[in-house]
């Protein structure tokens, strides 16, 4: 750790020789990983004012207050605030007109004797941007890929040297900010899943936007928002539950996604009881990143207008670099996802059964297929009608290469595969480029195809009204 030509240590001594920053370093469970790099390079005296680890649960509880869970946001917010109040307190008469006071704080489960466990941590600093000014915060937490205990921590204090050094002199570009927090550490050691920025600093800064980032750079394969348009923690949210995914490009979404992932809802709900009374299912739409990208780059003004409709019709929405769906099943068994149900329409069934997209994968759509239905996984599926004939497919009758037949009829005997009753009468297979090609065309009638309340959103704001570089209309439930 004291190798001086290492980046980390040479960041660590940078903040020692500053002698503007001066601040306190508490961590619980890993130990103190971060302040020992301060230590280890010389001149921490010029930094550290108080380093301490509460590691017994009493002795955290005297300090911070009774926790309900120790590794999590609130022990992490609860240390941030009592530490900087006392720093402040003791030396804001001294040293508050040249001094940038920072606390620093985390709290981690790493690799125990016994190897149960999730291996996590919640980090973050509270500083000043400028001698006297008010403070800032910025939170992460984040989860730990190394499997020993000793390359956890390595990595962990490797993640806090860089929070303070990246809060220290890059807070004016908290992209960048996010960006420089995995320098010298490796994604695949870490994966940073959620963040959240605040204060004077950050006072024009969206933590949507923010979040959408680390999917952008690869830090996390997907973040979670909730019925109120903000970010997630998805292994929080969903943990133990069961969960009804719907994926789709919902630009805008439409009474047809609304319908799909009801009537999905009412199969999930027989092939996934209940456990308890207070256990309703989560309902996600997920859009990928390919379909954001589906009209070039990844816009924010786009994805901000997806989130704010889903969240007028009160859904959850999961924002994935995850691509196949034997991705998205393996994402959400890691976040220990009790029953998944995900709900499709025939098209996008089809293309589940095309060996192209499994190239890379040695044992191919059959290792594919393992992956995905191995994590307690049904598909509910939505039928479509035929271009040509206009005759209404369903997952029993689609047609699929001869030598995959007996696959498809595997999975829907053993009901791996559901088939989402519809009357041939009120069958509907508009997409979402449908909508919005009427919106731009100025077609009133694209209102009839939207909830009300994602009608009102449109109206007031103008959500894509003013695009029309629209790709050819696209596949049912799209």
């Amino acid at each position: 750790m004291s190798d001086a030509a290492d980046p980390i240590a040479q960041r660590a001594l940078a903040i020692n020789l500053d002698r503007q920053i001066y601040g306190t370093f508490a961590e619980i469970g890993a130990g103190q990983e971060v302040a020992r790099w301060f230590f280890s390079v010389g001149g921490a005296a010029g930094t550290v004012a108080k380093s301490m680890s509460a590691y017994d649960m009493q002795v955290s509880d005297a300090i911070y207050g009774k926790a309900r869970r120790y590794v999590s946001r609130e022990r992490l917010e609860e240390m941030l605030a009592h530490e900087y109040s006392l720093l402040k307190e003791r030396l804001q008469e001294t040293r508050g007109t040249t001094t940038r006071f920072f606390a620093f704080a985390d709290t981690a489960a790493a690799k125990s004797h016994t190897g149960a466990g999730d291996w996590h941590a919640w980090m973050g600093s509270r500083f000043q941007e400028r001698a006297g000014g008010e403070p800032n915060d910025v939170i992460v937490h984040v989860r730990m890929l190394d499997g020993t205990n000793p390359r956890q921590q390595d990595a962990l204090g490797r993640l806090g040297v860089n929070l303070i050094h990246a809060c220290t002199n890059h807070w004016k570009n908290p992209r960048q900010l996010i960006e420089l927090l995995l320098e010298d550490v490796g994604r695949d050691r870490l994966e940073i899943d959620w963040v959240q920025m605040r204060g004077p600093a950050f006072q024009d800064v969206d933590n949507r936007l923010l979040a959408l980032h680390l999917v952008r750079i690869g830090y996390t394969p997907a973040v979670l928002f909730g019925t109120d348009g903000q970010p997630l923690l998805a292994s929080e949210a969903i943990r133990r539950r069961r969960v009804l995914v719907e994926r789709g490009r919902f630009a805008p979404v439409t009474k047809l996604n609304l319908e799909m992932l009801s009537e999905a809802g009412k199969l999930f709900a027989v092939d996934a009881p209940k456990s308890g009374e207070d256990d309703p299912v989560v309902e996600i739409m997920e859009v990928t990143m390919n379909n954001l990208r589906d009209r070039g780059q990844v816009e924010d003004s786009d994805f901000l207008a997806r989130v704010d409709l889903l969240s007028a019709v009160k859904k959850l929405v999961l924002v994935s670099d995850l691509g196949p769906f034997h991705r998205l099943a393996e994402y959400l068994a890691r976040r220990n996802v009790e029953r998944t149900g995900v709900v499709l329409g025939v098209p996008l069934l089809r293309e589940l059964f095309n060996e192209s997209h499994y190239r890379e994968l040695g044992g191919g759509i059959l290792e594919a297929f393992g992956r995905l239905f191995t994590h307690a996984v049904r598909l509910y599926v939505y039928p479509t009608r035929d271009l040509i004939d206009g005759r209404t497919v369903t997952a029993e009758t689609l047609k699929v290469a001869p030598h995959l037949t007996h696959l498809l009829q595997h999975l829907l005997a053993n009901g791996l595969i559901r088939s989402i009753p519809c009357e041939d009468s009120a069958l509907r297979t508009y997409s979402s480029e449908e909508v919005r090609a009427r919106i731009c065309s100025g077609d009133p009638s694209w209102k009839e195809l939207v909830d009300p309340a994602v009608a009102r959103i449109i109206e007031s704001t103008g959500y894509f009204g003013a695009r029309c570089d629209l790709p050819t209309p696209g596949k049912a439930g799209g």
